[in-house]
């Protein structure tokens, strides 16, 4: 009897290959078109007239105000800041525990119609970036705490309840199975059944979304939020590098106490998921809730919050009429018009700072990681690059468009860029970790054969971190695509130019239509990015 051995399919691996080839070929020609939109190839893109005051800025970076009255005013302004993160964060968990609930495939079961629509209206909140909530906001509320508060916490609510709603529906359902037996609702099995297994796994989001929350806060500054993307603005806006080196300064530092104190909680929340008394008795753990409650207390005293605020009649008169005013929406031929070449522009954006945020991590990975064993010199390196990729994304988009302008015309490209240099941070990050967590053996093995530092990253390394960087990189794609709106209210083009114009002119009308191609723009990027993810698999 002769044994037949089972070969691999031909055809699918030869399908898969030539559909990667495929988006490959298609992601060179979008990057190619976008730069050309971008006026890459058109001419001239430098202005030589700024380098000399680029260079008084570089050289600034050595020399930070460090004077009494300066420093007291950064203090408060990181006060404002961290006090406007900690109540948008805990805004954003508490809207997310009680949507998650509401969107979880498990309360649905088979209604996948109240499932899809209940999923779907999130979309909206989460396809507005927080700095155009805080411009909608601004415009009912005035200069109130309620502004950056609520820009914080709405969209990243909606984020909060489906990521919350996914850790539940992948716990084990026993207990949700007993208490349905047992006769209770789907909503309280839910709430007893699925909420203490899936505690851990809520309690590490929780404190992700307080690290993003801070950089949020900084954002919403750079609109008239506080704080200190405020301070950050007046003193670019008045040619104060010292102080702007200095804001750069405490921002690095509070988004690298942010990111290490997370990351501290997540690695403790990991450590114990053999045992589900272990997560209770953590005195870390508790440590960190209880301070963690103990800074909302904080900040919504020191911020001087007012419930009072929400329900004046002031702002339900507000209310009432931008309603009014916003619908029906505008679909005059010239709006539409603009807001077709503007959605071009962004996707151009979107585009061209992901491509330089994607070339920059993958050069920059190898050195970032922290390998197991390493030479000082090597550590030194990976530290340096570290650091420098924090002080990337701890500056806004927008700060790094305006130090761009000095070397670069007015125009797409300069947003762009900026949108790039700050992606590169979050991403270099992300191929960072994604290098870390590689199998060392195949870099190893061609070390012994006598390969090079280089040859060893080369061969042993990137083939195996090119899948999770570019599966990053189309995650950051979908990020990058609501960023847009940061540079572009600043004058860089796009949707954001064209939404901030409108909200100037109080076209609610117009406002009204921007904001639905902002909504379906994020929506197609959302698709076409896991389409292209699941060709990467």
């Amino acid at each position: 009897m002769t044994a037949v051995l089972d070969r691999p399919p031909v055809v699918p691996r030869l399908h898969r290959a030539r559909t990667r080839w495929a988006w490959g070929l298609g992601a060179l020609a979008v990057v190619i078109w976008s730069l050309a939109g971008a006026g890459a190839f058109a001419g001239d893109v430098v202005n030589p007239a700024g380098t000399g005051q680029f260079g008084r800025f570089a050289s600034a970076a050595l020399s930070p105000a460090l004077d009494g009255a300066f420093l007291r005013v950064l203090a408060d302004s990181v006060l404002v800041t961290v006090a406007y993160a900690a109540l948008g964060a805990a805004l954003a968990v508490l809207l997310g525990a009680a949507g998650a609930v509401a969107v979880a495939r498990t309360t649905w079961g088979r209604r996948r119609l109240g499932w899809t629509l209940s999923r779907g209206a999130l979309a909206v909140p989460r396809g507005l970036h927080e700095a155009v909530w805080g411009l909608l906001l601004v415009n009912l509320l005035g200069l109130d705490p309620w502004v950056g508060v609520l820009a914080i916490g709405v969209p990243y609510g909606a984020v909060t309840a489906k990521v919350f709603a996914d850790l539940l529906d992948e716990v084990p359902r026993s207990g949700y199975s007993a208490l349905l037996a047992a006769g209770a609702s789907r909503t309280t099995a839910a709430l007893y059944g699925l909420l203490p297994p899936a505690s851990g796994g809520l309690l590490s989001y929780s404190f992700y979304r307080l690290e993003c929350a801070v950089r949020s806060a900084v954002v919403l500054g750079l609109i008239g939020a506080g704080g200190l993307g405020y301070q950050l603005l007046l003193s670019f806006s008045s040619l104060r590098w010292e102080q702007v080196w200095s804001c750069v300064y405490a921002l690095a530092l509070l988004c690298l106490l942010a990111d290490v104190g997370g990351r501290a909680v997540r690695r403790r929340v990991a450590a114990p998921r053999s045992s589900g008394d272990r997560l209770r008795r953590d005195p870390a753990l508790t440590t960190a809730v209880l301070g963690s409650l103990a800074g909302v207390v904080w900040s919504w005293w020191y911020l001087a919050i007012s419930p009072a605020t929400l329900v004046s009649d002031r702002t339900g008169e507000q209310l009432r009429y931008v309603l009014a005013a916003a619908w029906p929406p505008d679909v005059d031929g010239p709006l539409l018009s603009a807001v077709a070449a503007a959605a071009v522009d962004t996707v151009q954006m979107s585009v061209i700072a992901i491509a330089v945020a994607t070339v920059g991590a993958v050069l920059l990975a190898g050195v970032a990681a922290r390998p197991a064993r390493a030479s000082a010199g090597r550590r030194l390196a990976g530290t340096v690059v570290r650091l420098a990729l924090l002080l990337l994304r701890a500056v806004p988009p927008p700060v790094w468009a305006l130090v761009l302008l000095f070397v670069l015309l007015p125009g797409v490209l300069p947003g762009a860029l900026a949108l790039g240099v700050y992606t590169l941070g979050v991403l270099g990050r992300l191929a960072a970790e994604a290098t870390e967590e590689l199998d060392p053996r195949p870099r190893a093995a061609l070390t012994a054969m006598g390969a090079g530092p280089v040859g060893g990253w080369l061969y042993g390394v990137l083939p195996a971190a090119t899948g999770p960087v570019l599966a990053f990189a189309l995650y950051r794609w979908e990020v990058a695509i609501r960023d847009t709106v940061l540079v572009g209210l600043l004058g860089a083009g796009g949707l954001g130019a064209l939404l901030a114009s409108r909200v100037a002119a109080f076209d609610w009308g117009a406002v009204t239509t921007v904001l639905v191609a902002l909504v379906l723009l994020t929506a197609a990027v959302d698709l076409v990015s896991a389409r292209a993810r699941s060709a990467l698999r």
